[in-house]
């Protein structure tokens, strides 16, 4: 193998592997220096020659002159006799400077050079790998289905490198094949076993609000703030957004006309429903903001608790609580206040709080009435059956028993 060959060869690798030529020269001259030491003993008097980019390697060793008898160091002297025949011209004490062939290193110093150069560019490229994406943390990226796991997916990026998309980063309802085209979030970059794994993210928050920047150009441009998503993947979210020029509308330019900006968004995140709701420094104001599309209609709040007592309208205490609790658990998370959920007690005579029944009825019992909402006795009767045994955890004959001692007070 000549010198051409060889360089030319690791010329390619470069190409292919961005590695810029300055690193690239460092790597072969630090590869070639070790042979050199091997080979000799010390480089010190060696100059390397390389052109990575015409694919030129010249080793140059330089030694002095020294009588035949005197010779003590052969790496860094050469008899005088030997000089001669290089050039007769030579005499004690010139400096020789001669040319060595890496032919003449043999074989196996040839392959272990090889073998060497490889692994430092792989290291190289593994550190590239690494950094690149470590300064790309929190960045959307697009890659393809490359191979489909049951608890991840290996996704290939437009360089073909190696990105894990986790079961537990995946919308519940993404169905991947490969080939597929996926987008997602960088959340995290680390090292493992000297090898750079790059985590993706379609339920963090962060993929949301980079959509959001995508698609919202006031967003993008700084003029609407995005100040806290908080989401349920596949399920819910509830953004809260700002802006500081009183001529912007943020929630109307983030939804857009009948819905066209953020309908891109929902699309992507597989039909997630996204309440855009305007940012206020007044708590009790982004509270009832935060509980939409439920109507409040007061609100005690215990500032050193950070806890907030609703009250609603019996129609509204649904809306606001969600389907599953979800939409009373996103807007406890946006505000930051733990929210309590309660019916607005109307006027009426005939009307007995729960605990009156406590003789009839366990204490646990009336406890799981209350999570509702539901403090008074009309206040369950007028739920239906259907939707009392779907928002508590009872049996429906503990129910049915609840319902006929509440009846029969009225009767």
């Amino acid at each position: 193998m000549d010198n051409m060959n060889l360089i030319e060869t690791f010329s390619e690798f470069k190409e292919l592997k961005n590695i810029d030529r300055a690193t690239m020269m460092s790597v072969l001259e630090d590869v070639f220096r070790n042979v050199l030491v091997r080979q000799f003993g010390s480089d010190e008097n060696f100059d390397i020659i390389i052109n990575v980019d015409k694919g030129d390697l010249e080793i140059w060793r330089n030694r002095v002159v020294v009588e035949d008898a005197d010779l003590e160091d052969p790496a860094k002297e050469i008899r005088l006799s030997d000089a001669k025949k290089i050039d007769e011209d030579y005499e004690v004490g010139e400096d020789v400077t001669d040319e060595v062939k890496l032919a003449d290193f043999g074989r196996r110093a040839i392959l272990n050079l090889r073998q060497n150069l490889a692994g430092k560019i792989m290291e190289l490229e593994k550190d590239h790998i690494y950094g690149k994406y470590k300064k790309r943390i929190g960045d959307i990226v697009t890659g393809e289905v490359y191979q489909v796991w049951k608890k991840e997916i290996l996704v290939l990026d437009d360089e073909g490198n190696e990105l894990l998309l986790p079961k537990s980063e995946q919308i519940p309802s993404d169905f991947f094949r490969k080939g597929d085209s996926v987008r997602a979030v960088v959340v995290k970059v680390e090292m493992r076993n000297n090898t750079p794994i790059i985590i993706l993210s379609r339920t963090s928050p962060v993929f949301l609000e980079r959509l959001f920047e995508l698609e919202i150009p006031e967003i993008f441009d700084g003029l609407i703030t995005i100040r806290k998503i908080v989401r349920m993947p596949g399920e819910r979210a509830k953004v809260a957004v700002e802006s500081y020029d009183e001529r912007i509308d943020p929630v109307g330019a983030c939804v857009g006309m009948k819905g066209s900006r953020i309908h891109g968004i929902v699309r992507e995140l597989r039909n997630e429903n996204i309440d855009v709701v305007n940012f206020s420094p007044n708590t009790q104001l982004f509270i009832r903001r935060a509980l939409s599309p439920a109507k409040i209609s007061s609100i005690r709040i215990n500032e050193s608790l950070r806890k907030a007592d609703v009250y609603l309208k019996p129609n509204e205490v649904s809306l606001a609580i969600g389907k599953g609790g979800l939409n009373i658990k996103l807007a406890s998370q946006l505000t930051g206040y733990e929210i309590d959920v309660y019916r607005e007690i109307e006027e009426d005579d005939e009307d007995v709080n729960l605990e009156e029944f406590a003789d009839e009825i366990e204490s646990w019992i009336i406890d799981e009435f209350k999570n509702i909402g539901c403090d008074t006795a009309k206040s369950v009767l007028n739920m239906s059956r259907e939707d009392l045994i779907k928002r508590t955890d009872l049996e429906e004959e503990t129910i049915d028993e609840v319902i006929r001692i509440l009846r029969s007070e009225f009767d």
